[in-house]
């Protein structure tokens, strides 16, 4: 198979697990409640993730050792599995519900909680694995 087509599968394969972990998510997180707990754990467990994986493709040779080219592994999670399991239009579509039911505060607070937490949440994740790292090499 061309590495082209590989390409596409690890997207593709990774994206469908995200869709199906994202829907799980929501299922599991939205009972009776006007706030999108869903979306917004998902967008910030996301960027976690996100911050994970960049980390360890950065500042390690453990996917060569495993006999992952980083690449591969990048496009499996970071493009397909975090690409689908979080979602700027669910949020964009949430907020506007919110707005359009004049909660202001609630749609404020959704919008900077998951900005401020998706950064957060991404270096937590980065500095997570660089942690991991030394005290691995120690």
């Amino acid at each position: 198979m061309h590495i082209a087509l590989y390409s596409y599968l690890f997207v593709a394969v990774g994206g469908a697990i995200g869709a199906m972990a994202r829907f799980a998510l929501n299922v599991f997180m939205q009972r009776d409640v006007d706030f999108p707990w869903g979306t917004l754990t998902a967008n910030l467990l996301g960027c976690l993730a996100m911050g994970v994986v960049a980390q360890l493709i950065a500042g390690t040779n453990w996917f060569n050792d495993a006999g992952i080219i980083p690449d591969q592994y990048r496009l499996l999670f970071a493009v397909g599995f975090c690409g689908s399991f979080t979602t700027l239009s669910s949020m964009v579509l949430e907020l506007n519900t919110m707005l359009q039911k004049n909660e202001i505060f609630y749609s404020f607070s959704y919008f900077v909680g998951t900005m401020i937490g998706g950064f957060a949440c991404f270096y937590i994740g980065v500095l997570f694995v660089r942690m991991l790292l030394q005290t691995h090499s120690s």
